[in-house]
């Protein structure tokens, strides 16, 4: 059996891309026993699991899916935070979920989110952004958001970047993409009609808005859009391209300059930095 990829909720569970895509397990559940029975079969039947939630806020349910795993005394749970928007974390359990039947071992896997959150484009158009604490806002924004019509574009990730829709153009990856596209109100046609031929991607999909999102974006004014790799193939030559090392405190292999289940640092100076995006996927590349 794959590793199991689990999320907080049910709408960070999008459709799989083909029939070989595991689909994801919501975790926890209403209770700690349930959590308890739940988790237990989920190790049990699939030997790890790997859990994501977004890094940032108090969460409950990333409290109890860290009891859940002290209670159990198990190592073979790893509760990863990562600094993504909502759609960004369900654009990236689906990524794991497709690399899950390859021969990547639970410890690349789990350590693969970090290199795989770099490759994801994840922002909104927003009808304002007083609210805005995600994304490092001006004051001139703050002030232009009370202006009447006024919409910004907001990129959180890779990096963080905010223009006047109108007068600037968000940055693009310049690598092959599918984007994800969640409306919430007023609709705007601003991401599908000109954001994504600007970034020449190779598919759009419409999916329904994660409840998170509104408190995430700080409006419920906004159009949520992330845009990553999509053909399993690029994932698992980008995974696999990255030097694979030994967790010195539980042994699992990893990529990258930490554990993804016990959170070890790598201290092997033998640590090699992911690859650049140019060498490993050029332009319009799948």
């Amino acid at each position: 059996m794959p590793t199991a990829i689990a999320v907080t909720s049910p709408d960070l569970v999008l459709p799989p891309l083909d029939r070989q895509t595991p689909p994801a397990i919501v975790q926890p559940g209403p209770t700690l026993e349930q959590s308890l029975n739940a988790m237990h079969t989920l190790v049990e039947q699939h030997g790890y699991v790997i859990a994501l939630h977004a890094a940032s806020g108090a969460d409950p349910a990333v409290q109890r899916l860290r009891t859940v795993r002290s209670v159990l005394e198990s190592d073979r749970i790893a509760v990863l935070g990562v600094p993504l928007p909502p759609l960004g974390l369900a654009l990236l359990a689906q990524q794991l979920r497709q690399l899950s039947v390859c021969d990547l071992s639970p410890g690349v896997l789990a350590s693969s989110a970090r290199l795989l959150a770099h490759y994801i484009y994840a922002g909104a158009v927003l009808g304002s952004v007083a609210k805005l604490d995600q994304v490092p806002v001006p004051l001139a924004s703050h002030a232009k958001s009370w202006i009447p019509g006024a919409q910004f574009g907001v990129l959180a990730n890779p990096r963080p970047q905010l223009v006047r829709i109108g007068q600037e153009e968000l940055p693009g990856p310049e690598f092959g993409t599918r984007m994800l596209v969640a409306a919430g109100q007023p609709p705007s046609d601003w991401v599908t009609a000109q954001l994504a031929p600007a970034w020449r991607v190779q598919g759009v999909a419409t999916v329904p808005l994660p409840e998170e999102s509104v408190r995430w974006w700080g409006t419920g004014r906004l159009v949520e859009f992330a845009a990553g790799l999509h053909d399993v193939s690029v994932l698992y030559q980008l995974v696999s391209s990255v030097r694979r090392e030994a967790c010195h405190w539980c042994g699992l292999e990893l990529i990258g300059d930490r554990c993804g289940f016990c959170a070890a640092p790598l201290s092997s100076p033998s640590a090699q930095p992911p690859p650049a995006v140019t060498r490993a996927l050029p332009r319009g590349g799948t």
